[in-house]
């Protein structure tokens, strides 16, 4: 399977530290701890909170991720934590553990000044990994850009509309033609006027004072059915 490339318009990004490319890169010489390093970087940037820390099962527990890894789940498993154990070895990151039910459950930090501060929490028993952690995040959530989407639900992507796409990007917040964009496939009208005359219609009447409040789900879908009853075909 190959790549097909970095598709058109505003893409998901993850920032990485200057220093990972001029200090960090050139000394790692094994491709498992490659990919967890840079697995990990991913994470971190999309996890909340003060302490951000992660699992073993963070990255197990991410079918994507681990299809990279090897060709079976238990050689994904010993590549996962072999890269780990690399990884704190080399000190790129920092491993603690806490007390889980009959067992240890061993944590991970970056090894930055934040990183340090939380090993020390827990060393000196004053934090501990609360039972409601939000879930992490993975790459399966990460969701396609406005372009894939329409080539997915509306149509091929002609230069004609990629242009028009990159200018309602400038006009509209990317949640409103996501949206619009399911509204019209739920409806069965698959163009992209349709798509646009919601989102004006948004931006005309102002959608998130008027509009969400005064309709429920089912409400609103009725409401637009009517509103662009024009661009439904019979």
């Amino acid at each position: 399977m190959g790549f097909d490339g970095f598709p058109p318009g505003k893409i998901n990004t993850t920032r990485i530290p200057t220093l990972f490319f001029k200090e960090l890169l050139p000394q790692i010489d094994d491709l498992n701890e490659l990919k967890v390093t840079l697995y990990a970087l991913w994470q971190i940037t999309r996890l909340e909170g003060e302490v951000r820390f992660l699992k073993e099962e963070d990255f197990i527990g991410d079918p994507i991720f681990m299809e990279g890894m090897g060709a079976t789940t238990a050689a994904q498993q010993r590549a996962v934590r072999a890269g780990l154990e690399l990884a704190v070895n080399r000190g790129t990151l920092l491993k603690t553990s806490v007390p889980d039910k009959d067992d240890q459950l061993a944590i991970y930090f970056f090894h930055s000044p934040r990183g340090q501060a939380a090993v020390q929490s827990v060393a000196d028993g004053s934090w501990r990994p609360s039972d409601g952690t939000v879930p992490s995040p993975t790459l399966s959530m990460e969701q396609p850009n406005i372009f894939q989407l329409y080539e997915e639900n509306i149509g091929p992507l002609t230069p004609l509309i990629a242009d028009t796409l990159r200018e309602a990007e400038k006009n509209y917040p990317e949640g409103w033609i996501r949206q619009a964009l399911e509204i019209a496939v739920q409806n069965n009208v698959r163009k992209w006027n349709y798509v646009e005359a919601i989102l004006r219609s948004w931006q005309d009447g102002g959608r998130d004072e008027r509009q969400d409040r005064r309709h429920t789900k089912k409400d609103r879908r009725a409401y637009l059915e009517d509103e662009f009853a024009g661009f439904i075909e019979d």
